[in-house]
């Protein structure tokens, strides 16, 4: 029971650090019960950095826990393991990412095809898939992207234990946008932003696109400290963060 009783207080106190989820009340439960179930797949660190990242529930009468559920997003990083079925890497901010590749998986280097084997310890790629947590099932892996080298990269803040959230603002914001609006999307769409995303923020982790009123997109970061929204046009193109 007393254990029990620890780990709830630990949960609450690491949930109240989440910067984007503020404004919903709810917040702090989803944080919880996606960390716990995490728990199996993730170290301690990286399930830290979940708990401080995705505790923003849903707006406009959505419950928060509908944008818990696995999406389309993706990472970027070097590789720093490879098995037949699988490999894991580290974003630029240190977040540890573990890529689950399929039979339909497809692999790209430039625009030519490559064949999986052709992945190794240390390449640079960009991996597209259905995110959950820190676990990708990759529909596309694509090594050496452009990643990594935005003259924005360096804001980037990771994240770090037992600190707040930074909050600022950067381009453009959508009018009247506002936490948990948008419709959560997939397939080339939410490929296309997310890519647009990490190549002007790289360093976290995507885990879910959502299209908005105006044709824009938000896409919401994980396992840094910012940006945690990247706004990107209807054309793909990077406009504003926060």
């Amino acid at each position: 029971m007393k254990k029990i009783f620890i780990m709830a207080a630990m949960g609450l106190s690491l949930a109240s650090l989440v910067g984007c989820s503020t404004s919903n009340t709810n917040a702090n439960a989803p944080s919880a019960n996606t960390s716990s179930s995490q728990g199996t797949q993730q170290t301690q660190v990286n399930s830290d950095q979940m708990k401080s990242q995705d505790g923003s529930g849903g707006g406009n009468g959505q419950a928060p826990n509908a944008r818990s559920a696995p999406s389309s997003g993706g990472a970027s990083g070097a590789i720093d393991s490879v098995t037949t079925s699988s490999f894991t890497m580290s974003t630029s901010a240190g977040v540890q990412v573990t890529v689950n590749e399929t039979s339909s998986t497809t692999y790209m280097k430039g625009t030519s095809l490559i064949s999986a084997n052709a992945i190794t310890k240390g390449d640079l790629v960009l991996v597209l898939g259905m995110t959950s947590g820190t676990t990708i099932e990759a529909t596309q892996v694509i090594v050496t992207p452009t990643t990594d080298k935005s003259a924005t990269s360096s804001e980037v803040v990771p994240f770090e234990k037992g600190k707040t959230t930074t909050t600022k603002q950067v381009g453009q914001i959508p009018e009247n946008w506002s936490e948990g609006s948008g419709t959560i999307v997939s397939g080339t769409e939410a490929n296309n932003a997310t890519e647009a995303a990490l190549i002007a923020y790289p360093g976290g982790v995507v885990n879910r696109v959502t299209k908005l009123n105006d044709g824009e997109y938000n896409v919401h970061v994980m396992g840094i400290s910012w940006p945690h929204h990247v706004f990107v046009s209807k054309d793909f193109i990077f406009v504003g963060a926060n």
